[in-house]
C-alpha cells in the first residue's frame, strides 16, 4: 500500500510483532507503544530485540513507524514525584525510539492541574528543553497531539501547541499530530468543507502546516465543542465521513501518516473495516 494509512497495534509477545500485525491488517504505516501503556517503567529493549525490530521494519514495506508516549506521563505537572516519573519515562521513550530507529513520538501535552494553563505550558517547555539536551541521540521529532481539552488537559487550541514549540530552545524538534475526534470536540468544525478549510488556515497561520506530521483518524462519540474525548469508528459518530474525505483528498497531506485509533474489540477486525472505508473515500481521479 502507498496510501500512508495505518493503525495502532499491540506489542504483546514482542515489539517486533506489531509490525506483523500491521502488515496483516493491510496497514502502510504503524503506531505503537514501546512498552505497556499503564506502567511507568518499561521492560528494556535488548540489542537483539532492537535489531530484530529494525530488520522486520526494513522488510515490511511499511512507510513509517510512529511511537505514542504512555498515558501516565504529564510533563505539565509541578515539581514533585509525578514530574520526576514523567521526565524519566519520556527520557526512556526517546532513548528507546533512538535504538529502534523510530523518528516520531506522539505525545499528549499534559494537564495543568490546579495551576494556570500558562504555568502548565511553561513546564512542558522546560521539560522538553531538558529532555532534548539529555538525549541527543534521538534525532527525530516529538509530535504534540491536539486534544479535546477535557478537564485541565492542555492542547485544546492551536495557540497552546504553538506556544510550546515557540517557547522551546529546540523548535525544530517539534511537529503536530492532528486528532480528528479531539480537534472537533475542542471546537474546530472540520465536519463542513468551510470549517475544514478554516481550521487548516488557522493551523497554518499559528503553527505551520509543514509541522503537521501525523493524523489520528477517529470519529467522535460526542459533538462539536463537547470537550469530551470519546473515539468512534469511522462514519459512526458525530463527524460522519466528510472530514475524512477532505483529509484523504487534500494534496498537502498525501504522504502524512494517518493512524486509526478507533475502539478495539475482542479482536481487531474493525481495523481492516475502518481502513477499507477510508480507502473508499479517496478520489480515484
Amino acid at each position: 500500500m502507498n496510501d500512508f494509512l495505518g493503525a495502532h497495534m499491540s506489542i504483546s509477545g514482542g515489539i517486533h510483532l506489531a509490525i506483523d500485525r500491521a502488515v496483516a491488517a493491510g496497514c502502510s504505516v504503524l503506531q505503537l507503544f514501546t512498552r505497556n501503556s499503564n506502567q511507568w517503567k518499561g521492560k528494556p529493549v535488548s540489542d537483539a530485540d532492537a535489531a530484530l525490530f529494525r530488520t522486520k521494519f526494513a522488510a515490511s514495506g511499511l512507510h513509517e513507524v510512529i511511537s505514542h508516549d504512555i498515558y501516565l506521563i504529564n510533563l505539565a505537572s509541578p515539581p514533585g514525584e509525578m514530574r520526576d516519573k514523567s521526565l524519566a519515562a519520556f527520557r526512556d521513550e526517546l532513548e528507546t525510539c533512538a535504538r529502534l530507529g523510530i523518528n516520531k513520538v506522539v505525545m499528549h501535552p499534559g494537564s495543568h492541574l490546579a495551576d494556570s494553563p500558562q504555568a502548565g505550558l511553561e513546564r512542558v517547555v522546560e521539560a522538553f528543553d531538558q529532555l532534548f539536551s539529555e538525549v541527543p541521540q534521538f534525532e527525530g521529532r516529538v509530535l504534540i497531539e491536539t486534544t479535546a481539552g477535557q478537564g485541565s488537559n492542555l492542547g485544546r487550541t492551536f495557540e497552546e501547541l504553538g506556544s510550546i514549540i515557540r517557547g522551546s530552545r529546540y523548535p525544530d524538534k517539534f511537529g503536530v499530530c492532528f486528532d480528528t475526534c479531539h480537534t472537533f470536540a475542542a471546537g474546530y468544525n472540520i465536519a463542513t468543507e468551510e470549517g475544514y478549510r478554516d481550521t487548516m488556515e488557522q493551523l497554518d497561520r499559528l503553527i505551520g502546516l509543514a509541522r503537521l506530521q501525523c493524523f489520528h483518524l477517529n470519529d467522535s462519540k460526542k459533538g462539536l465543542g463537547s470537550r469530551v474525548d470519546r473515539h468512534d469508528h469511522i462514519g459512526q459518530g458525530a463527524l460522519g465521513l466528510n472530514p475524512f474525505r477532505y483529509i484523504l483528498n487534500d494534496p498537502r497531506f498525501t504522504s502524512v501518516p494517518k493512524i486509526l485509533e478507533t475502539p478495539k474489540g475482542d479482536n481487531d477486525e474493525m481495523d481492516a473495516v475502518n481502513l477499507a472505508l477510508l480507502r473508499g473515500l479517496v478520489d480515484k481521479k
